[in-house]
């Protein structure tokens, strides 16, 4: 069935549940397990899927995919705050397009980005499509030592901004 419909097959000790209509598009093994790509995001060895609206980076090199997966750590005005986690290493054991996969989709869900200094430092302002959802999420990932009551106004400000414009929803 997965050939006809021109998804790939997920292996059969996949530890993941996937969503009924979530489409399998990339499956690569690893040495901790197979790694799975939907349109909804990237399934870890361990049966976790990451939004690719949470996927900071993504590198491919000798054979190692590795992903800096962001948390959430607070919501101001209707934007998320992240950081950043330690960077995870997925050694890959067999062809597959899943490198390519992840560098677009990634990329694909960016529709914006740009740096702004601050006083203390600065931040990025991120706006990405979230798999699923209409509308963008305005991401900021704050610069350590960043003032953050300076950055917290300028947010809301941009907040409403994207707003009055329908670019960010209610």
């Amino acid at each position: 069935m997965a050939k006809l419909s021109g998804t790939a097959e997920v292996p059969a000790n996949f530890p993941g549940s996937l969503d009924p209509d979530e489409q399998v598009l990339s499956v690569a093994p690893s040495e901790d397990g197979s790694v799975v790509a939907t349109h909804l995001g990237l399934w870890l060895p361990e049966g976790r899927r990451v939004g690719w609206h949470l996927i900071s980076k993504a590198a491919w090199g000798g054979g190692v995919l590795t992903i800096t997966e962001a948390e959430e750590t607070r919501h101001v005005d209707g934007a998320v705050y992240l950081r950043d986690l330690r960077p995870q290493r997925l050694a890959l054991t067999g062809e597959s397009r899943l490198p390519d996969v992840v560098h677009e989709r990634v990329n694909r869900s960016i529709r914006s980005r740009h740096h702004r200094d601050l006083p203390g430092g600065g931040a990025w302002f991120i706006q990405r499509k979230v798999p699923g959802r209409d509308g963008i999420e305005l991401q900021i990932r704050p610069d350590q030592g960043t003032d953050e009551p300076a950055l917290d106004r300028l947010v809301g400000a941009l907040v409403a901004s994207l707003r009055q414009s329908r670019d960010l929803p209610s």
